[in-house]
């Protein structure tokens, strides 16, 4: 037998010339790194329709990665289309479709139905995950190319009359002139002549009592204490990735007080001395990253201080909403959740200290730090013995659902008739979703409890993020509690089987003409026991609350 010939060339498949010309032409100036694999992947698929075999081989080759690192993240977000050898493009718009919750309350499935079997313009349909229009549903997301665009209140002739000439990019907007500096900056300019000092921030912090608003509540000067306490560098995270059924406020900070938040971003980054802001905005929401993108200029026009910031564009993952799965996205990975938390220190972006707050958070910052007295105004603007305000999304059948600012400490009868204007015609209280689609579900015998941190916990329910979704007599519980395992079930990572399996198995086992209480309940714990982060942990809430706080005629 003959000997085998000696490899001539590299193992496995290798880039064209013409994949790698136009992969070079397609990134122009874009940096070749790692942590920017997601932002090239977005650029050749706006270029070129979806992401084609060879160029990711040739993106490989460019970034000196084995061509299976860049497939598997390629593969691991809803937002990208990877065509295999031969396959036809998608058409080149596409729509999507938005099956949360309250859009679901709103018509979506019969929306979704009606566009499937009468696309406009031959489009592309999907059903997707929550795009932040809870309170104007059922919202659309159509992309073509690198335009993007959102429909509120979508009906199929709305949707055939929005687009007939395909997506634009729609035209730009004048920016706001960025406050001048340092007249209307008063609490970043005394941040950084030494007036507002970070031991006098923290001071600040403690006394307002302010929390994480994205969802899981931890007291901010803990966590600003704990990374300040690591060595540097240091790094400070935007969480801008809301996802979660019903919660849409931090879109709301970006879109219309842009400065703000970017002020409260500052003063973070300041206090612990970040050598760089990274702000990870989701998606979905094209409209609040252009804002952010021009304030940004202007502020560099008017020479406002400030690190560096490196915006940056998710894929569609709900599970980039979780903070290790966030960093492992922004360095160029899967979002797959670390087991361990990303602070104190070693564990955070690129391996440094890492501050990671969600926009609400750094907006109050501004408000908290304004003068002496203002942290303990804020603390004392709490209702029922909690502290400070917070932004609330509300959402569902009553007649002016949109973002509110009210105290800790409302309950949600009063956010529904002081704020959203009461039930909406012909409709009844009948429940409500405290803190969106992990936070349980409760009757709205139990409206009159405080809507904040702590409080809801012994009922097996959260307030979370602030969303609040109110369902009325017309509703169907179960089917909503349906709708939510499903949302989890889609969006779980799969990294762990209690969440990848359970998700599913949970799904099919609501699909019964009976529950099984007996191993729905034993499959939330084992879910919630093995579950490396909080969507498996959480998944089953809505479930676990309906069972516990409804009687029995209410759930098959």
């Amino acid at each position: 037998m003959a000997a085998p010939r000696p490899r001539t060339g590299p193992r496995g498949r290798t880039a064209t010339v013409a994949a790698r010309e136009a992969v070079a032409a397609t990134l122009g100036k874009l940096p070749l790194r790692r942590d920017l694999l997601v932002e090239h992947l977005h650029a050749l698929q706006d270029r070129h329709g979806a992401l084609h075999t060879d160029h990711l081989v040739a993106l490989a080759e460019l970034l000196r990665l084995a061509p299976v690192e860049v497939f598997e993240v390629a593969t691991f977000y809803a937002h990208f289309d990877v065509l295999a050898d031969g396959e036809a493009a998608p058409p080149p718009v596409t729509i999507r479709v938005c099956e949360g919750l309250p859009c679901a309350m709103r018509g979506a499935h019969a929306l979704l139905t009606e566009l499937r079997a009468a696309p406009p313009g031959g489009a592309r349909i999907l059903a997707a995950p929550c795009m932040g229009a809870c309170h104007e549903g059922p919202a659309c997301m159509a992309t073509q190319g690198w335009a993007q665009d959102r429909l509120a209140v979508a009906t199929p002739a709305r949707v055939a009359a929005a687009w007939p000439q395909g997506v634009r990019l729609p035209p730009p907007a004048p920016p706001y002139p960025a406050p001048p500096w340092p007249d209307d900056w008063p609490v970043l300019a005394a941040a950084h002549d030494g007036h507002l000092t970070p031991e006098a921030m923290l001071a600040a912090l403690e006394e307002s009592g302010l929390r994480g608003l994205g969802g899981a509540g931890f007291p901010v000067v803990r966590k600003w204490r704990a990374v300040m306490t690591q060595p540097g560098p240091r790094h400070l995270v935007v969480n801008a990735d809301e996802g979660e059924p019903g919660t849409f406020k931090d879109r709301w900070c970006l879109e219309l007080e842009p400065y703000r938040f970017l002020e409260g971003m500052f003063l973070a980054a300041r206090a612990i001395e970040a050598e760089a802001c990274w702000i990870y905005i989701r998606d979905e929401y094209p409209k609040a990253r252009r804002e952010v993108e021009t304030a940004l200029a202007m502020l560099r026009q008017a020479s406002v201080p400030g690190p560096p910031v490196h915006l940056r564009r998710g894929a569609g993952a709900y599970i980039c909403g979780e903070e290790t799965a966030l960093l492992e996205s922004l360095e160029g990975r899967r979002g797959y959740p670390r087991h361990k938390p990303p602070y104190p220190g070693e564990h955070g972006l690129f391996g440094a200290p890492t501050l990671i707050h969600n926009v609400e958070t750094l907006w109050w910052l501004p408000e908290i730090l304004r003068d002496p007295d203002a942290a303990a105004r804020f603390a004392a603007s709490g209702r029922r013995g909690h502290m400070g305000r917070r932004l609330f999304s509300l959402s569902g059948r009553i007649r002016t659902p949109g973002v509110y600012e009210a105290p800790l400490g409302i309950t949600a009868r009063e956010l529904i008739e002081e704020h959203g204007g009461g039930m909406q015609e012909g409709h009844r209280f009948a429940a409500y979703l405290p803190g969106g689609a992990s936070g349980g579900i409760l009757p709205a015998a139990m409206a009159d409890l405080p809507l904040a941190f702590g409080a809801l916990e012994h009922l097996g329910c959260f307030v979370g993020s602030g969303a609040v979704v109110v369902l009325s007599d017309q509703d169907d519980l179960p089917e909503a509690a349906r709708n939510l395992v499903r949302f989890f079930r889609d969006e779980s990572c799969g990294q762990c089987t209690p969440c990848r399996l359970g998700t599913q198995k949970a799904a099919r086992l609501l699909e019964a003409p009976r529950w099984d209480r007996a191993l729905l309940t034993e499959l939330a714990q084992a879910m919630a026991d093995g579950s490396i982060c909080g969507l498996g942990q959480a998944a089953m809430n809505p479930v676990l609350t309906l069972l516990r706080h409804f009687p029995a005629e209410a759930v098959p």
